[in-house]
């Protein structure tokens, strides 16, 4: 009886990812052609003591090919305890002052650097990450072939040495790959703030992020959602090697849980049934992950009913992650440890997000 209920946890985890597959593999990747750019972008990158990580990142920004007077950039300070100033910019920028009113410190520095936005399309980046010279170039091409008014993109890891580093890299790397399987199945649930776009008419007739303000993290995903809801035609995924943003990983495993946390926090607070029920599926296929070893462990399963599981599990599971690790050129590294431990890595992260509180950027804060 337990192995059959394990056997069907297994089938319906593998038919979730394997339908995520499918998906990845409908996706068309994006093509850069020569075009004449139209769009102007605003974009905007909330921070706090970011004074090491900021500077590369604008000097990112100044190598973009893309004209000067159709971008601007908006740096929104949130209460640094360090002081950052610019000394000259070869673009229009701004550093301004958050200003607080939800519980939600990122979404409010958006939505107060949205306020003083000149340009038509809003972009978003983080301040620990890296920027390609084609960045907005590609962006403004998907734009003008296609009626969208919202965009989604990838993001990846600075490659860095080390399990750690590799473990995140391959967590990482699945919830990309299970962000562009969902565009490709029609059901879009999840994106990266570190490389999103809008239009500004699009954010306030979407009444921002109204709704979910006293939840602290989720500027992308719950705008995406919302977006979803009210004109799914016109959302896209950006799926090109040139729009790619790439961010720093955290060096300690005390930083990983406490960011993942904060990440599986936004899982409850989900419109997307969709979105819900995968959550719910990988849950609950982790858990039955550590409920089979342990059973094996102590000689109460058969044991090529255990490689059955654990094999199925890993296969499926490793399929996504080459397809998306080819996408981003990322190299797959300590994948079979990584897989023996990440079960129990996740399964902590969610039971703790629905508990528990976690700090983030020097800040506490509470379920």
């Amino acid at each position: 009886m337990l192995e059959l209920i394990l056997g069907t946890v297994f089938l319906i985890y593998i038919l979730f990812i394997g339908q995520l597959i499918y998906g990845f593999n409908r996706m068309k990747r994006f093509s850069k052609t020569e075009f004449t750019p139209k769009t102007s972008f605003s974009i905007v990158v909330p921070f706090r003591n970011e004074k090491e990580n900021l500077p590369n990142l604008l000097h990112s920004i100044s190598l973009l090919n893309y004209p000067k007077d159709l971008m601007e950039v908006i740096l929104v300070d949130d209460d640094s305890e360090e002081v950052f100033s610019v000394q000259y910019s070869v673009f229009s920028l701004k550093v301004i002052k958050n200003e607080r009113k939800s519980n939600s410190p990122k979404k409010d520095a958006i939505e107060t650097a949205i306020q003083i936005a000149k340009n038509d399309w809003i972009i978003t980046t983080d301040a620990d990450c890296l920027v390609q010279k084609d960045w907005l170039t590609i962006y403004d091409q998907y734009i003008q072939e296609n009626e969208v008014d919202m965009i989604a993109s990838g993001v990846c890891y600075l490659p860095k040495n080390g399990f750690i580093s590799a473990f995140q890299n391959l967590d990482f790397l699945s919830l990309q790959g299970a962000t562009i399987g969902s565009f490709g199945i029609g059901k879009p649930f999840m994106c990266n703030g570190a490389n999103f776009a809008y239009s500004k008419h699009f954010f306030k007739e979407l009444n921002g992020f109204q709704g979910n303000d006293s939840i602290a993290s989720g500027d992308d995903v719950f705008l995406l959602q919302k977006a979803i809801l009210v004109a799914q035609k016109k959302v896209g995924f950006l799926l090109a090697k040139e729009s790619i943003v790439a961010t720093k990983s955290v060096e300690t495993w005390f930083e990983l849980f406490q960011q993942r946390v904060r990440w599986a926090s936004k899982s409850t607070g989900y419109s997307s049934v969709y979105g819900k029920m995968l959550a719910l599926v990988v849950l609950v296929g982790n858990l039955a992950w550590i409920v089979t070893f342990l059973f094996w462990l102590f000689q109460l399963i058969n044991p090529n009913i255990f490689v059955l599981f654990i094999a199925s599990k890993f296969l499926i599971d490793f399929i996504l992650l080459y397809k998306t690790a080819n996408f981003f050129e990322s190299k797959l590294q300590y994948v079979l440890a990584s897989s023996l431990l990440y079960p129990f890595f996740s399964v902590s992260v969610a039971v703790y997000s629905l508990f528990g509180d976690y700090s983030w950027k020097g800040r506490n804060f509470r379920k």
